[in-house]
């Protein structure tokens, strides 16, 4: 994922309806990422990649079993996404 394409996605994210509606349009721009729902109470020790007005967004990159966070746009394979809390 480029940064371009982080902004992009935090737009997307942030014109939806609510995080499951983000996470399906999403998936549609981005067919390629992996889209995650996840609670913001259950990412608070990391770090987003990106924050808009509604929904915050943390790369995840993977070693093709386990996820991981990561703040390199190059790594990244998939988003986490979750509300603002």
């Amino acid at each position: 994922m480029q940064a371009t394409q982080l902004t992009e996605a935090l737009a997307i994210a942030d014109a939806a309806g609510n995080v499951r509606e983000a996470a399906a349009a999403l998936r549609a721009h981005f067919a390629s990422l992996r889209v995650v729902v996840v609670d913001a109470f259950d990412m608070r020790a990391e770090t987003p990649a990106a924050r808009g007005e509604r929904r915050a967004l943390w790369l995840g990159a993977s070693d093709g079993h386990c996820w991981a966070v990561t703040q390199d746009p190059a790594q990244a394979v998939g988003v986490f996404i979750a509300d603002r809390g």
